[in-house]
């Protein structure tokens, strides 16, 4: 039996993304729509600050913390990313976690030839450690390695090197899931089979990881 690892990202992989729940936010705080800014991948008109994320020209941290600053006096909560995401992730799981996801996660945690982790840059900076730990979805995973606890964030070799450490497999016998170009690139450099998700259409990523995992070893 071949042993496979799997790197999942968990911002718009596992979670929803924030654009998703922006809509929401704004009902429960009797705001007008649209108050909370640009819908991102599901806006008709394009972010042109989203697509400098995607080109790596702006980190996701510093998208988000502009984001959050706009939306303070809106909100009525402090000008930072962890005061903003509280505001926008304050719902029930099911209603946080995509499902096509936990669907993966469920189906991969029965198969003992995968290890998974979930692999992300700064979860815990975003929403902090008690809200991470009360996620159940989590759980499915071997691992949770979140990078920037090591010094270190994605696309750089060395958050591909925390993962392939945590995993204990080499490159060519574990695959990405991410959402962001960038990081997907990053990993393939490291020779990574990476596999880039869009939160537009879950499946697709999905379909093609399922591919890789059940095509011949490594």
């Amino acid at each position: 039996m071949v042993q496979r690892g799997v790197l999942v990202d968990i911002g718009g992989v596992v979670i929803v993304t924030p654009f998703e729940l922006l809509a929401g936010a704004e009902r429960r705080h009797g705001l007008a729509e649209g108050s909370l800014g640009s819908r991102g991948p599901f806006a008709e008109e394009p972010d042109p600050e989203l697509t400098r994320v995607a080109a790596g020209d702006l980190t996701e941290r510093a998208y988000w913390a502009e984001r959050a600053r706009r939306a303070a006096p809106l909100l009525g909560t402090a000008p930072d990313t962890r005061s903003f995401m509280d505001v926008l992730f304050d719902a029930p799981e099911h209603e946080l976690v995509r499902a096509e996801t936990r669907a993966l996660l469920q189906d991969l945690r029965d198969r003992p030839d995968v290890v998974v982790a979930l692999f992300t840059n700064d979860v815990v900076d975003f929403h902090g450690r008690e809200w991470v730990d009360s996620i159940a979805t989590f759980r499915l995973a071997d691992h949770l390695v979140d990078v920037s606890r090591h010094g270190t964030l994605k696309p750089h070799p060395q958050a591909y090197a925390v993962g392939l450490a945590t995993l204990a497999l080499p490159a060519a016998r574990t695959a990405l899931l991410d959402d962001q170009a960038v990081n997907c690139a990053g990993a393939a450099t490291a020779g990574i089979h990476a596999v880039q998700f869009t939160v537009t259409t879950p499946h697709a990523g999905i379909a093609q990881l399922e591919d890789w995992l059940s095509g011949p070893g490594a």
